[in-house]
């Protein structure tokens, strides 16, 4: 038979910096446009002027949430569609559904119409999933995937700090630039329409160099390169490639595919396997397995607890400062009892956007050298269990900063916030790393990304509400610590799930490679 072997443009062994560039930009838009109502969400409730002040709380909760809801029940469907048409045709839709969205939300008359953009923009779009999948298959070197999936969060990371300031600058220019933007124009008429065409711009430029530059990476549906007819498949051929053989990875024998003839592409050769791979290929991958469901699971829990601490943050530094002496000396939460946290920190909103900004520059820092070099030298599996175990402290610690004043208290800050960072940052690139490894073939690790998610969208869209009623019911009792608490507990379930997580035979500290293997 002749044979058709797949492969990409550029050499394998090579960190992909430019695709994963260009990936980087299409990622950057989203969070920039799904964050930039954050600001205004209320203030756009209240123009549609639906019921009093509380109503207006909860459908700006709404507002926000409805985009989330809508990406979790849509997020493996459009995972499983990227494993059978692509990655960049999905990819290009989940950005021209949110481009499409913001308009629609820019040019709501009423609450209805800002909520159906809103979901329309989360049922078009499954980029988490299927972005992830990509980092995945445009990284094939093993040494080379902490670097690459920390290049995700690291962007996310900048578009939630540009978004807000986006919505929250743009928003109504009629009353901040009235000469500029006069009464009776567009965006007189439409306050809120400006930062979402901004975010909408963004959007159709990286739509473009999605269109343009970034290469397909469904190992299906790279370009094919055909061989001579003359070249066949047998046991006096073995070597069908002799030109890029010094270029391929040095074999690893503990690796389960040791003795499989394998490309970038999905052709796999091996004369014990051969006869089961049609079957298993026929009836498809089971991607309901118990280390998927497992790292699944680990993510929610994960999702959700994190977005408390995002959620909590800036409500706790700003809300009002309670005088410790006051309290009483005795009783359930007294200043002698360690529980006791009455209030927040009473910070000013520019000295929370300055800490936002130090916090910002910290979590760069974890995600570009500490996680790369902690995930080599410790090695994957054992440091996600690792930082895992420690995640309660993360929250555990922010109550006890209402005890400490003046520049204390900024040292207590920005030490939480390291901690935070240290923990969160390197955890979440672990587990996208898992579950890639962890996908029984690459023909489903879109659906298995989805599945992720729509999972992890499904705790983002819960977590603010559970942890904001928390919250309220700590400061009518003299311990806001409670919400933090409330997360500590969930992360504290999430440290004892992570070892129902099976160790993989690849996931080795480099100084266990000369070892036996990990079962």
């Amino acid at each position: 038979m002749v044979l058709t072997k797949q492969r990409s443009p550029r050499n394998p062994d090579d960190f992909p910096t430019v695709q994963l560039f260009l990936l980087a930009i299409v990622r950057l838009a989203e969070p920039i446009a799904l964050t930039s109502i954050f600001p205004y969400a209320w203030a756009l409730v209240k123009r549609f002027k639906i019921g009093n002040e509380q109503d207006a709380s909860f459908y700006a909760g709404l507002l926000i949430s409805s985009f989330a809801l809508a990406e979790a029940l849509m997020g493996m469907y459009w995972g499983g569609l990227s494993d059978r048409i692509g990655r960049k045709p999905v990819l290009l839709v989940g950005c021209i559904g949110t481009m499409f969205s913001m308009v629609m939300v820019g040019f709501a008359t009423n609450i209805w119409i800002a909520l159906i953009g809103r979901a329309l923009g989360g049922l078009l779009n499954g980029n988490i999933g299927v972005i992830q999948t990509m980092v995945g298959e445009l990284v094939s070197k093993p040494e080379h995937e902490p670097r690459a999936y920390s290049v995700m969060p690291f962007v996310w990371s900048i578009g939630t700090i540009i978004g807000p300031a986006i919505g929250g600058i743009l928003a109504d220019p009629h009353e901040s630039w009235p000469n500029a933007f006069p009464k009776g124009t567009m965006f007189a008429d439409f306050p809120y329409l400006l930062p979402n065409l901004c975010c909408a711009a963004l959007l159709l430029i990286s739509i473009c160099l999605g269109y343009f530059l970034l290469e397909e990476t469904h190992p299906d549906m790279v370009p094919r390169v055909m061989l001579p007819d003359n070249t066949y498949v047998s046991d006096e051929t073995p070597l069908i490639e002799t030109s890029d053989a010094i270029k391929q990875p040095a074999v690893d024998l503990r690796s389960e595919t040791y003795g499989t003839f394998r490309g970038r592409g999905s052709i796999e050769f091996n004369h014990d396997e051969v006869c089961l791979k049609e079957p298993e290929k026929k009836n498809g991958y089971n991607i309901f397995t118990k280390r998927i469901m497992a790292l699944v699971i680990a993510l929610s829990i994960f999702t959700y607890h994190s977005m408390t601490y995002d959620h909590l943050l800036p409500i706790f530094f700003e809300d009002d400062r309670v005088p410790i002496d006051y309290a009483p000396d005795s009783g359930l939460f007294s200043k002698l009892n360690p529980l006791y946290s009455p209030g927040g920190l009473g910070l000013s909103m520019q000295s929370v956007g300055f800490v936002m900004a130090v916090n910002g520059a910290i979590a760069l820092f974890v995600q570009v050298v500490i996680f790369p070099l902690a995930a080599e030298r410790m090695g994957v599996f054992r440091l996600f269990i690792l930082v895992t175990v420690l995640h309660p402290i993360a929250y555990v610690i922010v109550p006890t900063l209402v005890h400490l004043h003046g520049s204390a208290l900024y040292a207590g800050i920005y030490f939480c916030l390291t901690v935070r960072n240290l923990l969160s940052i390197v955890l979440y690139p672990l587990l996208l790393i898992l579950i890639k490894d962890a996908t029984p073939s690459s023909s489903v690790l879109g659906k298995v990304n989805g599945m992720a998610a729509s999972a992890g969208a499904a705790c983002r869209m819960i977590a603010p509400p559970v942890a904001g009623y928390l919250y309220s019911i700590g400061s009518q009792i003299d311990c806001t610590g409670l919400a933090w608490y409330g997360s500590a507990l969930v992360a504290v379930i999430g440290a004892f799930q992570c070892f129902s997580v099976k160790r993989d035979r690849n996931n080795q500290a480099p100084e266990e490679a000369g070892g036996a293997v990990d079962e």
